[in-house]
């Protein structure tokens, strides 16, 4: 299962990215992501470029529900050459702004709603949106399976495994080993962690790069 460290607090991407990628990059850490609030267009290609340059792929995620804004994201997505679009509903839009890149998308099933992004809908529904993305040629689906207000979490990540055989990442709210590894079992193949490890909340009492160590190490 793969680890995708979000340079991200409360659904904005943090001001001192680059900072922040300087101060772990003794980690080795292969997947790093960020979002498309909370940073001006220079400098989300500034730090785009470091993510490549510290050879890790990168996931950019649409923050906005709104139809234009997901649209937008995935235009920004293209020119910035990122390796993974996460988020937005409006797969087919989307699919046609990204054909002939190489970058791979990960629409959100459910209904997602608000900021920070909540999820609704039931197993059933998930499921049924995750069949819909892979006949639509999404790569798979980003799941915000812990901000579920209509079901439990772990329910939401086994019913889309069960639906669908592309990749399946969990986004937003996870916090502890303990979902971490609850993840592995339900058949996730990547989750994002990027507050609590900013917040230090993930392993308290521990540095930056013991935080980020601790998720790798609760992957196994």
């Amino acid at each position: 299962m793969d680890f995708v460290f979000m340079l991200t607090r409360a659904d904005r991407t943090v001001a001192n990215g680059l900072e922040v990628l300087r101060a772990i990059r003794s980690v080795g850490l292969r997947h790093i992501g960020f979002k498309d609030v909370g940073i001006e267009p220079a400098a989300l290609v500034e730090l785009h470029r470091a993510i490549k340059d510290v050879g890790a792929v990168s996931y950019l995620e649409v923050v906005s529900t709104s139809p234009d804004a997901v649209l937008e994201s995935a235009r920004t997505a293209r020119e910035l050459g990122v390796d993974w679009l996460l988020g937005g509903t409006q797969i087919e839009e989307v699919m046609a702004i990204l054909d002939g890149t190489a970058v791979k998308y990960l629409p959100f099933p459910g209904r997602p709603f608000g900021h920070p992004t909540q999820l609704g809908g039931s197993a059933i529904d998930i499921a049924r949106d995750c069949q819909r993305a892979r006949s639509l040629g999404a790569a798979g689906v980003d799941l915000l399976a812990y901000r579920a207000t209509d079901a439990d979490p772990l329910e939401l990540v086994r019913a889309a495994r069960d639906a669908m055989d592309g990749t399946l990442l969990v986004a937003g709210g996870v916090g502890t080993p303990a979902q971490v590894r609850a993840l592995k079992g339900a058949g996730a193949d990547a989750f994002t962690v990027g507050s609590a490890v900013l917040d230090g909340s993930f392993a308290p009492g521990t540095d930056l790069c013991s935080q980020l160590r601790a998720v790798l190490d609760a992957c196994g």
